[in-house]
Order: structure tokens, then C-alpha cells, then sequence
């Protein structure tokens, strides 16, 4: 089966510009989960790239879990960390004790959620693309 890893690789960088129309437009939340998508499907092109099996949703262990060839800075894992929280609050009120998701994000926030996107869609980009 031929590799998906440009399509993968694409959606990923379309998500890192919903995630800038959505700070645009102050949907901060929706900004915050873009974000953790792009970083999230950027890595699995870079599986996919590797030929390799990615397997969850978590871009902090997908990240630790790539071949020893492709070494990764703990900086970078710990930053796909806070994106990882970014995957459930976002998008259900019952992860918070009252109101609802949108109520808890700042413009800091998702500044800061795009900002690691882009450097870990960045971070794939260069490896699958040298």
C-alpha cells in the first residue's frame, strides 16, 4: 500500500490555518483543538512517512515512541504535552465543574497552542521533506 504521508502531512498544515481562523475569530477553544490536530496528524505523516504504525491521540507519546533515528527534544515532548491537554477540554462542558468550554480559553493560550503546533508540524515537515 503506498504511503498517505503528503495527505496526512497536508491536513495537518489545513488545521494549523483553522487554528489561526479560529484565534482570528476569538474562538479560542476551537483554536486550542485545531492546533493539537495539526500537531497530532503531522506526526502520523511522519510515521507514515517512516513506515512505521501510530497508534492514539497523544502527540507527546507518539513523538517519544518515533525510532531512534529521528531523535526528539524533550523540549518538543513536553510541549506536545500541553498540546495533549488540548484534545477533550475543548470541545465537552463536562470536563469542567460548570459552564461551558469556549468560557475557559485565553487569547495567551491559543497563541501559545499554534505556536507548538507549528513548530512540531515544522519539526515533521523538515524530516519528511529534508
Amino acid at each position: 500500500m503506498a504511503s498517505r504521508h503528503e495527505d496526512w502531512l497536508r491536513q495537518a498544515e489545513k488545521d494549523l490555518e483553522h487554528a489561526r481562523h479560529a484565534l482570528e475569530d476569538a474562538d479560542l477553544e476551537w483554536a486550542c483543538f485545531a492546533a493539537q490536530q495539526a500537531a497530532e496528524k503531522a506526526v502520523k505523516a511522519l510515521y507514515q512517512k517512516l513506515g512505521a504504525s501510530a497508534r492514539g491521540r497523544s502527540v507527546a507519546m507518539l513523538l517519544s515512541r518515533l525510532p531512534s533515528d529521528v531523535p526528539v527534544d524533550q523540549a518538543l515532548i513536553d510541549k506536545a504535552k500541553e498540546l495533549d491537554k488540548h484534545y477533550i477540554l475543548p470541545r465537552y462542558p463536562n470536563a469542567y465543574p460548570s459552564g461551558a468550554p469556549f468560557e475557559y480559553y485565553t487569547h495567551e493560550e491559543a497563541r501559545r497552542a499554534i505556536g507548538y503546533a507549528e513548530e512540531i508540524v515544522g519539526f515533521c515537515r523538515d524530516r519528511i521533506f529534508p
